[in-house]
């Protein structure tokens, strides 16, 4: 067994790379890959591996993550492109490792999980004023760039998708600490609530659906949680007007998110005629959402299999849209439909199942664990988050850092 000594630094160890992964996700691909595997090396590193596995097998959450890895690798039976499912895998692989590196007996004292939270909203925090410096060098042409459904440069290789939604995320527990310090006479919690306007205002500009959409739905969220709590109906009201006020205001004040409106109604036009639109963002997503669920419908008991998920779904498209250029013979845009055409049936149950077992996993606080979740499962509605290697290790790691943090505390 490892001695007191031991297990402090091991404990130690793991808090300086959740902080090192937490601002690499942002600025460095090399450092994230360094810090994450050192991670996973240090976590297997201790004597009562069987107790590990044991933690692993008995925790939903945890064993359902890695149905999520598990499903595209036993699809490679009846996938013939090898190499396309091989990419797969190795994009895939953290579902399967990070969970299975949470298992460990390892603790973090309250202070350092307030550490981690503080130095990834500073992280992001960081990352908006990256992508504001770009905007404001050439703010004419990138807001212009927003009719033609493009965005201000990002961070992760410019992802904005995946960006949006850990913007979101950060507001999200700038809130919640900022809610837990609210009897406190320190000056942390007047100085998050600048941060939490901020993130709020900088979602409005970079207008991103994703980043966007998880906000409303955590402010709604929350209006429903008062309402059940009978909340004054003061503070209803001033919710209910944030949520209603703020598009209008941002549609007025914000060159950047009434462009990306405009192009949405413009975009939606043709959709509603049921008119292919070449380059279109919204129709295309819908039209690539169709053909995941034709090949789920066509193959209902194992699916394509997932490494055939790209060729198959581009033969569909030379059938029913011959004239569709190759930048829009994307992937099925959801991921229910991706695990649905590479596994069929089973493959869209069992993933909607791992997206139900985190809203039934007890932790100390539940709202914002519930907030957290429920916009990543929306996300994956019309968006494939899990087929990027950025999509994969924010999604992982916030979760699983957040359930750890939140057993930690209900101890």
């Amino acid at each position: 067994m490892l001695n007191k000594l031991q297990n402090e630094w091991r404990s130690l160890l793991i808090f300086l790379l959740f902080i090192m992964m937490t601002g690499a996700v942002f600025f460095s691909r090399t450092v994230l890959s360094f810090s994450m595997i050192s991670f996973i090396a240090v976590s297997f590193f201790h004597p009562d591996l069987k107790q590990q596995l044991r933690n692993f097998l008995s925790t939903p959450l945890l064993w359902g993550m890695s149905l999520l890895f598990i499903l595209p690798l036993v699809s490679g039976w009846w996938s013939e492109d090898k190499q396309q499912w091989l990419d797969i895998l190795r994009i895939k692989l953290p579902l399967l490792v990070l969970p299975l590196a949470f298992a460990a007996p390892f603790s973090l004292s309250q202070r350092q999980w307030e550490w981690i939270i503080r130095f990834f909203v500073l992280a992001v925090l960081a990352a908006t004023f990256w992508s504001m410096f770009h905007y404001v060098s050439n703010i004419s042409a990138i807001n212009a760039s927003y009719l033609e459904a493009k965005t201000m440069l990002t961070p992760l290789e410019n992802d904005h998708v995946r960006f949006s939604w850990l913007v979101a995320v950060a507001l999200l527990l700038s809130v919640y600490s900022a809610w837990q310090k609210r009897n406190e006479n320190g000056i942390e919690k007047w100085l998050l609530l600048p941060v939490i306007v901020w993130f709020i205002i900088f979602l409005h500009l970079l207008a991103a659906r994703t980043g966007l959409l998880s906000f409303y739905i955590m402010v709604a969220g929350l209006f429903l949680w008062l309402l059940f709590k009978k909340a004054k109906p003061v503070q209803l009201t001033l919710l209910l007007l944030l949520f209603v006020s703020l598009p209008a205001a941002a549609y007025f004040l914000l060159p950047s998110f009434q462009n990306r409106v405009k192009y949405f109604r413009y975009d939606l036009s043709y959709f509603k005629k049921n008119q292919y639109l070449p380059g279109s963002n919204d129709g295309v997503r819908v039209i690539s959402i169709k053909a995941g669920w034709q090949l789920t419908r066509e193959n209902p008991l194992a699916g394509v299999g997932f490494g055939d998920i790209e060729t198959k779904t581009r033969e569909l498209y030379a059938k029913q849209y011959p004239a569709m250029p190759e930048t829009d013979k994307i992937l099925p845009g959801s991921e229910w439909m991706i695990y649905g055409a590479g596994a069929g049936w089973p493959g869209l149950l069992l993933f909607s199942l791992v997206m139900l077992i985190p809203f039934f996993t007890p932790v100390s606080e539940k709202l914002p664990w519930l907030l957290l979740n429920v916009t990543a499962a929306f996300s994956f509605l019309f968006d494939i988050g899990l087929e990027v290697q950025f999509g994969v290790f924010a999604y992982a790691f916030m979760v699983l850092l957040n359930w750890k943090r939140g057993i930690t505390e209900k101890m």
